[in-house]
């Protein structure tokens, strides 16, 4: 990395010349070349935005959501304690490894009981490249999307997809 001050070239990755000691941490920042990878970059989740929230209670019978999910035409629905907070999200994914050939789709159980507690969640002043990396790094097709730590959206992979398809064809 050449230092802009004193066109030291210094090993790449290092944080200061080390001639002149000029700071080189803002050299490493990537710089957006297109529309999508300006997005990406800067825009924050309220830029899509995020689908209302489909939920449900942790007391929720299994069958009653599954038949949301299905009414709804959705992959996934927000459990919320008696409190109106976010306590877990039921998934398509919930649904195949934890009742599929096990047990009967109309099961009265609670949805707690089959839901994946304390979600990994986004803001929605969180980046989408953020947003992206979340999905990426925990296998997430869905993330709650908070507001002042209340449930405000969803977003999903889909979503993401659209917005980056319109910016593309725009």
């Amino acid at each position: 990395m050449i230092c802009p001050s004193c066109s030291y070239d210094n090993l790449p990755g290092s944080e200061v010349c080390e001639k002149c000691l000029q700071d080189l941490t803002q050299l490493d920042q990537p710089v957006a070349q297109d529309r999508v990878h300006r997005s990406l970059m800067e825009d924050p989740v309220s830029a899509l935005p995020p689908n209302p929230p489909i939920t449900v209670h942790v007391e929720t019978p299994l069958g009653d959501a599954i038949r949301t999910m299905l009414t709804s035409n959705i992959g996934a629905v927000l459990v919320l304690d008696a409190n109106a907070a976010l306590a877990g999200i039921f998934t398509e994914r919930d649904l195949l490894n934890k009742v599929a050939g096990v047990l009967d789709p109309n099961d009265r159980r609670p949805v707690r009981e089959f839901m994946t507690a304390n979600p990994e969640t986004v803001r929605m002043t969180d980046s989408l490249d953020f947003v992206l990396h979340q999905m990426d790094a925990g296998g997430y097709r869905h993330l709650p999307v908070l507001a002042e730590g209340k449930v405000v959206g969803v977003i999903s992979v889909r979503d993401m997809l659209r917005h980056f398809t319109r910016l593309c064809n725009s």
